[in-house]
């Protein structure tokens, strides 16, 4: 008896309801809810900034963009390879696998056939980054030191939804908050590394907006961006010794995908933290909106 109190069964139905032909899924809700409270940080921060009215609604729909766009196409690009029947020489290389995508690109399209990509989205969002510098021109490093603040709640909830998916959890556990993922017919506890994920997502969340509110970080260039990918993509690469391949052609790898796809990342965040103590501030600090109309 206590050991079935140690486990959770969890088998919850990924549909929400039917509205006519439209059926509503727990993932594409949680997204939902995660975009639209990214964009109340961004509010409130570029309020502080006092930055101009319409700066929120373009960086939203950049960003939004970039992370749907790049999260197909890294899920279908960096995912989605499979061993090939017969093996096919092409100027003398052997393949032993082969993406469907790149022969039927169509198939991007359907995004409704589910594949998103974390680290695509991650990719996507520096691609946007770039453009959005474009029309604001304040530096490609202080957009995502303020936009990170934001991706931090939308990923918990998109983990959130990994979870209400019952996909992408981890190997399996006699830890008591094991979860048998009973609608993948699965008879043994797992962890529920979704739910770790949304926990870092959401205690990486409270350390950059208190970097940003209580020490003022947004005075150095790259600090908070730096930290925000060092706690997420580090959390990320070690959690992947406890999760099951996501396709079969990881099993030969070293590092499996999600890894590979994370050191990037790593790096970057070291390179920003150590740049950005190193040069000290560049931005001073805002004074609020009352005081600076009374000057």
């Amino acid at each position: 008896m206590l050991d079935f109190l140690n486990v959770i069964h969890w088998n919850v139905n990924p549909e929400i309801c039917h509205i006519g032909p439209l059926s509503i899924h727990w993932y594409g809700l949680l997204w939902a809810i995660g975009l639209l409270l990214a964009l109340w940080t961004q509010q409130k921060i570029y309020k502080n900034e006092h930055c101009p009215d319409n700066w929120t609604d373009t960086m939203f729909l950049y960003l939004v963009a970039g992370v749907i766009i790049g999260a197909r196409l890294g899920h279908c690009w960096f995912y989605e390879w499979h061993l090939l029947r017969e093996p096919v020489t092409f100027l003398g290389i052997t393949f032993n696998y082969g993406n469907d995508y790149f022969v039927h690109p169509l198939r991007l399209l359907k995004i409704w056939e589910g594949g998103l990509s974390s680290h695509g989205g991650a990719f996507g969002l520096l691609i946007a980054g770039y453009f959005l510098n474009r029309k604001f021109k304040k530096g490609y490093i202080w957009i995502f030191d303020r936009a990170v603040i934001g991706i931090c709640i939308t990923g918990a909830c998109i983990r959130l939804g990994n979870l209400m998916n019952s996909e992408i959890y981890g190997f399996p556990t006699d830890m008591p908050w094991g979860f048998i993922f009973e609608r993948n017919g699965e008879t043994v506890p797992c962890h529920p590394t979704q739910i770790y994920e949304m926990l870092y997502c959401l205690i990486t969340f409270v350390v950059v907006w208190w970097m940003y509110w209580k020490k003022k970080a947004y005075r150095y260039d790259g600090l908070i961006f730096g930290v925000f990918l060092e706690c997420i993509f580090v959390t990320r690469f070690l959690l992947e010794y406890i999760k099951f391949d996501q396709e079969a052609f990881e099993s030969n790898m070293i590092f499996n995908m999600g890894q590979v796809l994370s050191i990037p990342f790593i790096l970057l965040g070291i390179f920003l933290i150590v740049h950005a103590l190193r040069k000290g501030p560049v931005v001073t600090d805002y004074q609020p909106e009352s005081s600076s109309k009374t000057k």
